[in-house]
């Protein structure tokens, strides 16, 4: 087989059997489409290339400059490449099993502040070109720091598990695993406002004959519902109107914000970790060490001592 048939037949696997993402799939797909170049130029390939090639191809990605955590992906994907080739049969070894990864950098999530957040919510009650609009983006914005989801969670929440004045949501998370998570008093007010404008809107378009939408937050793009990169934009533009940094906003640092400022609350970590969904609890402690930053920064601009230092 070809490397084309290697890579399409892995990501039909990932997706059909772990429900994994486009973007991860496409990630995956440009990763491997670059290994396989690369084994190309040295006359070989997925079948016959062994751990002396896998290790001079990441020495090769370290010489153009790629950043750990690029080579750490890389090697990731070559891994799951021969897992699955050894499991059709392919391969009757894995040449990247032992090979060790460069590791990734440490950095922390980067977060908003109470008050942050505070003037996003306030500024997205009047973004928008039109009430809808408007009362759509405060729904938007409650839902997310209120639960955390990742934004793909949140754009495409079926209007079904929104019903009837919630005070959990179900959410449908990475690899097909469900969760429940509880709204705050701001959020189901939100929600509630939402809905009935959305529902106008439904019965005014089936009214035209065109198709109802089993979406919260439906859109006339072929997903049928606010696509990620729309709402990427989107809150940018809620931003800059609130007076809040641009660059510091996407969808994910409010996540984050959800997620530290429930540490700071007091909330315990194992709670934290299922309600974002997270399957290991390591990677939900990265938020100890952003509040254990905050706290530094506390520190060094309030303490009377150190003001005292540096006047």
């Amino acid at each position: 087989m070809d490397a084309a048939r290697w890579i399409s037949a892995f990501l039909e696997a990932q997706a059909a059997e772990l429900g994994a993402a486009r973007n991860t799939l496409l990630a995956y797909g440009r990763d491997l489409k670059d290994v396989a170049d690369w084994l190309e130029r040295r006359g070989n390939g997925f079948a016959t290339a062994s751990r002396d090639d896998v290790e001079a191809y990441l020495v090769f990605c370290d010489a153009q400059g790629l950043s750990r955590a690029t080579r750490a992906r890389r090697l990731s994907a070559i891994r799951q490449l021969y897992r699955f080739a050894f499991e059709e049969g392919w391969r009757a070894d894995n040449p990247a099993i032992q090979i060790r990864g460069p590791g990734r950098d440490k950095r922390l999530p980067k977060t908003l502040s109470t008050e942050e957040v505070g003037k996003l919510l306030e500024a997205a009650r009047h973004q928008g070109r039109s009430v809808p609009d408007r009362v759509r983006n405060t729904c938007l914005l409650e839902l997310l720091y209120a639960t955390g989801m990742r934004v793909s969670e949140l754009v495409s929440l079926p209007v079904a598990a929104a019903r009837g004045d919630p005070r959990m949501l179900l959410i449908l998370g990475k690899g097909g695993k469900e969760r429940m998570v509880p709204l705050s008093g701001p959020a189901r007010v939100a929600l509630v406002e939402w809905l009935i404008l959305r529902d106008e809107a439904d019965v005014a378009a089936r009214a035209r004959g065109a198709a109802g939408s089993r979406f919260l937050f439906p859109s006339r793009g072929a997903s049928g519902h606010l696509t990620r990169n729309r709402f990427y934009l989107l809150i940018k533009e809620i931003a800059a109107y609130g007076g809040v940094s641009p660059d510091k906003v996407t969808p994910h640092t409010l996540r984050h914000a959800f997620a530290t400022h429930l540490l700071a609350g007091g909330a315990d970590l194992r709670a934290i970790q299922t309600l974002l969904g997270h399957a290991d609890l390591a990677t939900t402690e990265i938020y100890t060490h952003v509040l254990d930053e905050r706290l530094k920064d506390l520190v060094q601009d309030h303490h009377p001592l150190m003001r005292k230092r540096r006047g």
